[in-house]
This record gives C-alpha cells, sequence and structure tokens, in this order.
C-alpha cells in the first residue's frame, strides 16, 4: 500500500510537469507520428513487392508496429527515465536520499521519475494495433485476449528486469548511459519488424541479449494465432527467472554502493 501511494504521489507531480509544459506534449506526439509515418513507408515499400513477409501479411504487421509502439510507450513512461535517474544517483551518491526512505529500495529506484508524455506513444500504439486487427478480420475470443495480455506482460518483465540489471551496473561502472540508449535504438528500429525474419545470430541476439521478441513480437503472436505453447511457457519462465535474478543483482549491487559521504 506504502508503494501504490508513492507511486500516486510520483505520478500526480509528473502530471503537473505535463501541464506545466505544455508545449513538450505536443512535440511528443509530433515524435510518434513522424515514426508512424515511417514504419507504414517501410511497410508499404515491403509489400508493394510482396505479399507477405516471412509468414507475416500487411494487416499483421500493422498491428506489430503498433504494439512496438505501444510498448515503447510504456517502457518510456516509468521504466527507461527511472533507470536514467538511478545511474545518475549512483554517480553522484545521492541513492542515500532513497535508501533511507521507509519503502523497497528496488521499487523506489524503477518508478522515481515517469514521463507522462510517452502517454501518446500508448495511446497512438493501441489504436494501431487495434486497426490492424480490424483489417485482419479474425475474431478475437477471450481466451486470445488473455494471452495476448499475460505474453505482453511477460514481455515488459523482462524488459523491465533486463534494464534494472543493466543500470545496477552502475555502482561499479561510473557512466552507462548510452547502454540505456543503445537498447533503444535497437528496439525501436529492430521491434518494428517480426524477429523471425532476421539471421539466426540476430535472432539470437534479439531474443536474450536484447529482449525485443518477447517484448514484441512474443505478444504479436499470440494475436494472430501463431504462438506456439513452447513459446509460451518460454516466456512465462523467463520473466520469472529475469525477475529473481534481476532482485538478487539490485540486492548484491546496494552491497557495493559507497553513498556520498564515502
Amino acid at each position: 500500500m506504502h508503494t501504490l501511494i508513492v507511486m500516486r504521489t510520483y505520478l500526480k507531480l509528473s502530471m503537473l510537469n505535463v501541464v506545466q509544459y505544455r508545449a513538450n506534449f505536443f512535440f511528443e506526439l509530433f515524435g510518434v507520428v513522424t515514426y508512424l509515418a515511417t514504419a507504414m513507408l517501410g511497410l508499404a515499400v515491403v509489400f508493394n513487392q510482396t505479399s507477405s513477409l516471412n509468414g507475416w501479411g500487411p494487416n499483421e504487421l500493422v498491428a506489430l508496429v503498433g504494439i512496438q509502439i505501444m510498448i515503447g510507450g510504456l517502457i518510456g513512461f516509468v521504466i527507461r527515465p527511472s533507470m536514467q535517474q538511478l545511474m545518475e544517483n549512483v554517480r553522484l551518491g545521492t541513492l542515500d536520499f532513497m535508501l533511507t526512505k521507509p519503502a523497497d529500495s528496488q521499487a523506489m529506484a524503477s518508478m522515481q521519475q515517469i514521463n507522462a508524455g510517452s502517454i501518446v506513444e500508448v495511446m497512438t500504439g493501441f489504436v494501431v494495433m487495434v486497426v490492424g486487427m480490424i483489417r485482419m478480420g479474425d475474431a478475437i475470443g477471450i481466451g486470445q485476449a488473455l494471452l495476448f495480455a499475460a505474453m505482453l506482460l511477460a514481455g515488459i518483465v523482462i524488459v523491465y528486469c533486463f534494464l534494472l540489471m543493466l543500470s545496477t551496473c552502475a555502482f561499479w561502472f561510473v557512466k552507462l548511459d548510452n547502454i540505456l540508449v543503445i537498447f533503444g535504438t535497437a528496439f525501436n528500429e529492430a521491434g518494428r519488424w517480426p524477429i523471425g525474419i532476421y539471421p539466426a545470430w540476430l535472432r539470437v541476439s534479439l531474443t536474450f541479449l536484447v529482449p525485443v521478441a518477447f517484448a514484441v513480437t512474443v505478444p504479436a503472436e499470440s494475436l494472430s494465432g501463431r504462438v506456439s505453447t513452447t513459446t509460451v511457457l518460454l516466456a512465462i519462465g523467463l520473466a520469472i527467472g529475469f525477475a529473481l535474478v534481476s532482485r538478487w543483482f539490485w540486492r548484491y549491487g546496494l552491497k557495493h554502493y559507497t553513498g556520498a559521504s564515502a
């Protein structure tokens, strides 16, 4: 309950910041529209030459792009800005103030910074995904919708834990901001296409080194009915495994934090 109250306070302050700087909202909107237009143009070029891409039709890829934008918005809403702030706090030694608070340090670090402008990406991605689903013409049953929600949640958990472990490395290394930039670039560029179109070595990299596959492709596959039981179990297993390992690594990293007064 205390964690939820803290989260609500951070969200309230973030919304006040959006209201104070309204122009940022429109810049966010312009950026999302530009990215969406670029992605749709790329799909148009590809499907002007072929009717399917490794078994994926144009409407399925429209839904995939929508999912990718929506998840990118969810990550940009709280995960990525909080991880950036975490690394900065470790570098400056100001993480001391957070560790003295009567709340779980990982939870506090994971939601200390909220970018409410990313809601634009979430809403845009959701609309694009729905448009793609409607154009596919297949009815989505309750079971399929629940499976999609489960795969979406598993993907977000995997990405969060992955970024948390990268950010925890700041306890040993001074500057790691570029790692998040590299992740964002890989997510935006590789995530808009199904993982199956890439060479084997790149598929492995985008599945386990940079978990784009479980964040975007697997949820999209669950919507189109092409996801296998093995993939579903693997996604759930990885989400649980990542959660446990990232928790252990966070606590291990705290033992090596020297603080501002050291």
